[in-house]
């Protein structure tokens, strides 16, 4: 840490090698010892903790006796080593004794512990959140943002992006999630909207020539909080011109690989690719987490052979998960969990070393089943096809059968998105309206448009989405056939995108990007679990902020204005 008139040194920064130097730290009391002949106390500043201690002869002693918990001193001294190391800290071959001490800002008793194993329950940390931030779990996770922020920059800048800022008041455009809006001033009865992302902005820097966009976008959606989504968020946005996706995702697969490299120290191994379909079929998930082997196998060419009634003319699939055993209790729990998910049929058979027994055992021979070694194995016929419910059991069966991570890190590309899905009886995007149709799926768009695949990819870590991108639509002609296909006539093409097709009709060259959910993959790194770990100034799950007491209600003038705004 660079040093000011106030400090030579962070408190953690201190080593064996700095012994005997006259050396001046500032920071905050976590605890005070005192121990009859000396006294103790241990400073902490971002950089770690310090311990500094007074003789009883000396004239500190009392001074530093009688610090409280978070008063803010600065303490200056010689640094000597430890007569009882501490191997816990990495300042804990050291201490300082003090020679001079100063309170520079005294504290009230916090309202709670402020350690990594704190005593405070969330919502008072949450209202205390500047006390909560001291905390040095809390720091290491901001201070791993800012790490990965600052290798994303560099290596971005170095190959030829522009870091560029566009506007946060903006144009409402439909794009999927309800959006804040902001009443106008100037323009009574109109409103601006907070971007839910900086989608067509990007898109227009690269029909203005730029080439190579990147931004740090702040990005409002006004939807449910939950655990990994929070209505306020970051993404590290990113447009391309003149690359195919191929070239799209190599240059992103380099910069995970650098960022984890940089910032943990990890190398993040192979990094594997599934289409959509084969995401869904192997695993029921698109997003699939691949630390762990388990996948679904297709049966149904067998399964219609056997004499199973409620496997006829239905889709079969099955897992085996060796060396473990299901109780019948957890056996009901995942039948309970495949009706809920739309599975209309489980079976079960178990193999230990004295026996095998099948829920399905007056249809099957067991001994004719080709189970490897012992373990439980489920077959699960569905309607039709590979369905989302795989995914669900598959992730059951993790949890509750407490199965390892088989490694700690897992990073897969999924491609071939579908274009559209059906919502309600209708098309309906399946990213977003701009993502490009897979070339050889072009003359089915208006025919078959449900089979058509999108240029549309999504990086997936540990089972989040970290990452999602297409190629877009670069000709007006094109982007109008999808805009028809979702529902839009001429007119309302025009009163919502008209600027988009009219950038379009001036040399739009091919483009495509990403974004990625920075939050989101900072939590992963750094170990958290919810997104309010790894951002300084969270909402809650009611989407409130306990601290600046948002939302509140408008005092009365303002309430006034607003109402004169809307009623003109």
């Amino acid at each position: 840490m660079e040093a000011t008139s106030y400090r030579t040194h962070g408190c953690g920064e201190l080593r064996p090698h700095h012994v005997g130097q006259r050396i001046r730290i500032v920071g905050w009391v976590r605890r005070v010892r005192d121990l009859g002949h000396f006294a103790f106390a241990d400073i902490r500043d971002r950089t770690g903790i310090l311990q500094l201690y007074a003789r009883a002869e000396s004239p500190l002693y009392a001074t530093l006796r009688k610090l409280g918990r978070e008063w803010v001193i600065q303490a200056e001294g010689t640094l000597r080593l430890r007569e009882s190391p501490n191997p816990t800290l990495p300042t804990g071959q050291v201490e300082l004794e003090v020679e001079t001490l100063t309170v520079l800002n005294p504290s009230h008793t916090p309202p709670f512990l402020i350690e990594d194993e704190t005593d405070g329950l969330e919502d008072l940390r949450l209202q205390y959140r500047y006390l909560d931030l001291r905390r040095p779990v809390m720091q290491a996770r901001l201070m791993l943002r800012a790490r990965l922020l600052a290798v994303l920059r560099e290596y971005l800048t170095k190959r030829g992006f522009l870091e560029i800022e566009t506007p946060m008041l903006i144009r409402s455009t439909p794009e999927g999630a309800r959006d804040f809006l902001v009443p106008s001033r100037l323009k009574p009865g109109s409103f601006y909207a907070l971007p839910q992302s900086p989608q067509l902005l990007k898109q227009l820097l690269m029909i203005a020539g730029y080439d190579r966009y990147f931004q740090v976008a702040r990005c409002f959606r006004d939807e449910d909080y939950r655990g990994d989504r929070q209505a306020e968020f970051t993404q590290l946005d990113c447009e391309l011109s003149f690359v195919t996706q191929e070239e799209i995702l190599e240059i992103f697969t380099d910069l995970v690989r650098v960022a984890f490299q940089e910032v943990l120290g990890v190398d993040i191994g192979l990094v594997g690719r599934l289409s959509y379909a084969e995401a869904l079929a192997q695993y029921g998930s698109d997003k699939p987490d691949l630390r762990y082997s388990l996948k679904w196998e297709d049966v149904t060419a067998w399964a219609q052979q056997q004499p199973v009634p409620f496997w006829k003319g239905r889709s079969v699939f099955w897992m085996w998960v060796p060396n473990v055993q299901a109780s019948r209790k957890l056996q009901d729990a995942w039948r309970a969990l495949a009706q809920e998910v739309g599975i209309p049929s489980v079976a079960f058979v178990q193999k230990t070393a004295q026996q095998i027994s099948t829920s399905l055992s007056k249809f099957l021979s067991v001994e004719t089943l080709p189970l490897q070694g012992e373990g439980v194995g489920l077959w699960v016929a569905l309607e039709k096809g590979p369905s989302p419910g795989l995914g669900a059991l598959r992730s059951a069966l993790i949890r509750d059968l407490n199965l390892p991570p088989e490694r700690d890190w897992a990073v897969l590309w999924v491609t071939d998105f579908p274009l559209f899905e059906e919502v309600e009886g209708r098309l309906a995007p399946a990213h977003h309206p701009f993502v490009h149709p897979h070339p050889e799926d072009l003359d089915r768009l208006e025919t078959d448009p449900l089979r058509v695949r999108g240029l549309a990819y999504d990086l997936v870590i540990n089972g989040y989405e970290i990452l999602s991108g297409s190629l877009r639509c670069h000709t007006p002609q094109l982007q109008r056939r999808i805009f028809r296909l979702l529902g839009l006539g001429e007119a309302e093409m025009e009163e919502k995108f008209g600027f988009l097709l009219q950038a379009l009709s001036y040399g739009a060259p091919p483009h495509g990007g990403c974004a990625f959910g920075l939050d989101r993959w900072v939590m992963l790194m750094a170990g958290g679990h919810s997104l309010r770990d790894v951002i300084a100034f969270p909402k809650t799950a009611s989407g409130a902020d306990l601290m600046l007491g948002a939302p509140a209600p408008l005092d009365p003038d303002q309430k006034a204005e607003v109402l004169r705004w809307l009623s003109s």
